[in-house]
């Protein structure tokens, strides 16, 4: 059986920067837990977080690494990109991360348009050096972040209204692959 839907865009009027927050007192995953398979449980821990984040006014939130609160991990459903400087993709390597076929897509197309990509931990207080800042998933592809909280620190990065030139490029290029307006020389896409 084959289930084919047409979806609009995940958000109504195009892409634009949200604002995270870290709800201190809240992991999504167990070290050496499960964090890295799509199970329930992995989103229900994130349940009351986010709707603790979102009451604040915060769309997502940020989780930090369960045993020394120092590593990103991932957003709430989301996983952490970033993009450097020096044109490097980054995404935090962590066993309790899910390793999203988003984030898998966001990256060979990185490195076919020429960026490295770097799959490494990302301390937190290394986010404030990024150029831009996104949360990527299979609903919305990218969600540009720019701005995060994290008790009383207050971390800006990236274009205030709008999604960074690289993240653009980069959510331009899947959405065209799977609308079939750009060619898909992946091999990802199978006609049905």
């Amino acid at each position: 059986i084959v289930m084919v839907m047409p979806v609009g865009d995940y958000y109504k009027g195009g892409i634009k920067p949200v604002s995270s927050i870290v709800i201190d007192g809240f992991d999504r995953a167990a070290p050496h837990g499960v964090g890295h398979v799509k199970v329930a449980g992995n989103y229900a821990a994130d349940m009351l977080p986010n709707t603790k984040a979102k009451n604040m006014g915060y769309p997502i939130n940020l989780y930090l690494d369960a045993q020394t609160r120092t590593y990103v991990e991932e957003f709430g459903t989301s996983n952490f990109i970033a993009i450097t400087n020096d044109n490097k993709y980054v995404t935090p390597d962590s066993p309790s991360i899910l390793p999203s076929i988003t984030n898998k897509t966001l990256m060979a197309l990185a490195e076919d348009m020429g960026l490295t990509v770097e799959r490494r931990p990302v301390r937190f207080d290394e986010i404030s050096s990024f150029a831009e800042l996104a949360a990527c998933g299979t609903a919305v592809v990218i969600t540009p972040v720019n701005h995060i909280i994290k008790g009383d620190e207050e971390i800006h990065v990236g274009p205030k209204d709008e999604c960074g030139p690289t993240f653009m490029k980069l959510y331009k290029r899947v959405r065209g692959i799977q609308t079939g307006e750009l060619e898909d020389i992946f091999g990802w896409c199978t006609d049905v």
